[in-house]
């Protein structure tokens, strides 16, 4: 990762905070999820009997039996690859992460592009600490990609690609949610959960499906980041906003027009939040006031352990 000059984690990314989110985390379990086939109507336990029910092959690792080695992958890629079971299938977290300009707005506390990233770390720290893989996919704004890995390497790796996606100029590229969601479907790898962060502005119609598609084949979280003048009408008065550089003063007084104009500013997360809940998807809202800790928390199923 370039260097750069940490962010000031209100407006942007602070790196030595997501990494620092770590210490608080601890050592954690996940909830289980259990795995979907690919055929509709059907569900296989995660768990089998050694050796009777073969997964996949990753990367060999210090400390693996090396009576597992899988020869013929070994030969063909020139580098050593073990073979896991069923029962030993190591659980992957796949984060979607919204970066459209729309994030780059906060009234108390924080942007919720900053508050997502801080989302976005605890999600990463609880996964490695559980013995998952963790990987990160951005969308909207910003088409960036880093495949999962596991271990305080994993989080690490997820905290740099969000402080130095924030710090990449902003851009005007839009990308409807549910071609967001394709792309994930696409890339997810076998991950076993994934977990979306986004304030909803790119919801579409035909996220609903998407969202479905991925469902069946893996643990869906959605937290939904949102700012206080999005969740509730604002009291009467005048309001200073920024945007692209230019400021202007809103001017609330009536009750009608403060509740119209928080509705028009938080149709978005209004939007995703109804539509995860009538799909029965996990879901929180996340205030840019809030600790994310508790919020992803419950979205993963995370209980933190003893030291």
């Amino acid at each position: 990762m370039p260097d750069r000059v940490d962010g000031d984690g209100r407006t942007r990314v602070s790196l030595a905070e997501l990494i620092a989110l770590g210490a608080r985390v601890g050592r954690a379990k996940l909830a289980s999820v259990q795995s979907r086939s690919e055929r509709s109507g059907q569900q296989s336990s995660r768990l089998y009997g050694r050796g009777m029910d073969y997964a996949e092959s990753r990367a060999y690792q210090p400390g693996d039996d090396v009576r597992r080695m899988d020869w013929r992958l070994t030969a063909r890629s020139g580098k050593l690859h073990t073979k896991l079971y069923q029962e030993e299938r190591e659980g992957r977290l796949l984060i979607l992460l919204d970066t459209h300009a729309s994030l780059r707005f906060g009234t108390r506390a924080r942007f919720k592009s900053v508050q997502a990233a801080r989302a976005a770390a605890v999600a990463a720290w609880l996964a490695v600490r559980a013995g998952e893989r963790v990987g990160l996919m951005a969308f909207g704004g910003h088409d960036r990609l880093l495949r999962p890995q596991g271990g305080a390497h994993g989080a690490l790796a997820v905290c740099g690609a969000l402080a130095e996606w924030d710090a990449l100029p902003s851009a005007e590229h839009a990308e409807p949610l549910s071609a967001a969601l394709l792309r994930a479907r696409r890339l997810q790898h076998g991950a076993s959960r994934v977990l979306l962060l986004s304030d909803g502005f790119s919801a579409d119609a035909e996220a609903r499906q998407h969202l479905l598609d991925l469902k069946t084949r893996a643990g869906v979280g959605v937290l939904v980041l949102a700012d206080a003048l999005e969740r509730e009408p604002p009291p009467a008065g005048r309001y200073p906003l920024e945007h692209d550089g230019e400021r202007r003063d809103v001017v609330l007084l009536g009750e009608r027009q403060r509740r119209e104009f928080q509705q028009a500013l938080g149709a978005g997360p209004a939007r995703l939040e109804a539509l995860a809940r009538a799909m029965g998807l996990r879901c929180r809202v996340l205030d840019t006031r809030d600790d994310p800790l508790s919020a992803v928390g419950e979205l993963l199923g995370a209980t933190r352990t003893r030291r």
